[in-house]
């Protein structure tokens, strides 16, 4: 690939134990897995090591792109980490985060090859720097000002630039450079049936015939209220599909999210009471219950998952559950749930101007999601679920 250094051969033949030194966001993680793929297949034989944050640690279990995980914690010094780096002997580090901090640390392990794109300061400390994709696109935060002059005009001007190019195509080019194959795969993980037997039991969740399907609702976000949609339509639309489906829904979120999860629980068993809905039926609060291992088998047994866009979404994507996401100041074009253009998700989007903005709080009168409808949300879901 032009602009990309190539270390295929030398890198093929002597280069065995590989550190990878992961990203620190569900979702970004999540996004890591093609790469993380295409090195697999580049190198069947290699150790591939994968420094991870231990709270992601549970993704990674039997994945077949990783060997080992090595994790650290929030009270892990850098010079701990370093010394564990050290005895561990890598050939190659691959730098998946742009932080300083994450090149200094493999480059003062002794790493030889450290492999990680340039800038952010950190240059020097990389064997190989990578330049970033041509014509690549960064996620940029529109200012209240910006917004407000997007507002006003009454025509949205054309957007200018090449296409946005999805952040599944930042991770590949670094293993790219190594040699990989560019072609993306959808991101993957791996739920053996042992967890998901465990999950069902533990929640008494039936599988059998005369059961409502499974839903998921997941109606927070972490990174800021832009990226929710509206409580009350979550409500709403939820009603509607029970009514329509006699589905049972699984409420999702962590313990941050549990007052909100309360609340939405409390609305959905009353009005599902006043329409005499079957016992089969209902919501099941997890929100705080549940280990990332969990909420992985849980996605997986979900028909689909009505969801914001948050690491969850693309945790469903990567287990083969199809969501269904209200976006708003964020854009599918460059974050999506599962291989780009995959069909089997549906991905709404209102007309407003100012959106993507990449804001975590609207400085206007949040359109962007006020847009899209409890209709639309619901026609979405029930689209996805007689799909075979």
């Amino acid at each position: 690939m032009p602009g990309i250094p190539s270390l295929t051969m030398p890198f093929a033949i002597k280069h065995r134990r590989i550190l990878v030194r992961g990203v620190n966001w569900l979702g970004d993680a999540v996004m890591t897995t093609p790469a993380l793929l295409r090195l697999r297949e580049f190198l069947p034989d290699a150790d591939i090591v994968l420094l991870i944050h231990e709270k992601l640690g549970d993704l990674w279990p039997d994945h077949p792109a990783v060997d080992l995980t090595l994790t650290y914690g929030p009270d892990t010094s850098s010079s701990q980490l370093i010394k564990r780096l050290r005895r561990e002997r890598f050939d190659t580090a691959l730098i998946l985060p742009n932080s300083f901090r994450s090149a200094l640390e493999v480059w003062l392990a002794g790493i030889p090859r450290r492999v990680g794109y340039r800038g952010n300061g950190r240059t020097w400390l990389l064997s190989h720097a990578i330049s970033a994709r041509p014509g690549s696109r960064p996620m940029r935060k529109r200012s209240p000002k910006e917004i407000r002059q997007l507002i006003s005009q009454p025509v949205a001007p054309p957007t200018s630039g090449p296409p946005p190019v999805h952040h599944i195509h930042h991770y590949l080019r670094l293993t790219t450079s190594l040699g990989a194959r560019p072609e993306p795969l959808p991101p993957q993980l791996v739920v053996g049936d042992e967890i998901i037997a465990r999950v069902r039991k533990r929640f008494g969740l039936a599988d059998g015939p005369g059961e409502g399907p499974l839903l998921g609702l997941n109606p927070s976000a972490e990174y800021g209220p832009a990226k929710r949609w509206p409580r009350d339509r979550f409500v709403a639309a939820a009603i509607e599909i029970q009514r329509r489906t006699g589905c049972r829904w699984l409420l999702f979120g962590g313990p941050a999210d549990i007052p909100l999860a309360n609340e939405i629980t409390a609305e959905l068993d009353f009005a599902l009471r006043q329409g005499n809905a079957p016992p089969s039926s209902g919501v099941l609060n997890l929100a705080g219950l549940t280990s990332l291992r969990e909420l992985c088998a849980l996605l997986k047994c979900c028909r689909a998952l009505l969801t914001n866009d948050t690491g969850p979404m693309h945790v469903a994507a990567a287990v083969g559950t199809p969501v269904i996401v209200p976006f708003g100041s964020t854009s599918p074009e460059l974050t999506g749930p599962g291989l780009p253009g995959n069909t089997s998700h549906e991905l709404l989007q209102s007309h407003a101007p100012c959106a993507p903005c990449f804001l975590r709080e609207c400085p206007i009168d949040f359109r962007c999601m006020k847009e899209i409808t409890v209709e639309q949300v619901v026609a979405a879901v029930l689209k996805s679920i007689a799909s075979p």
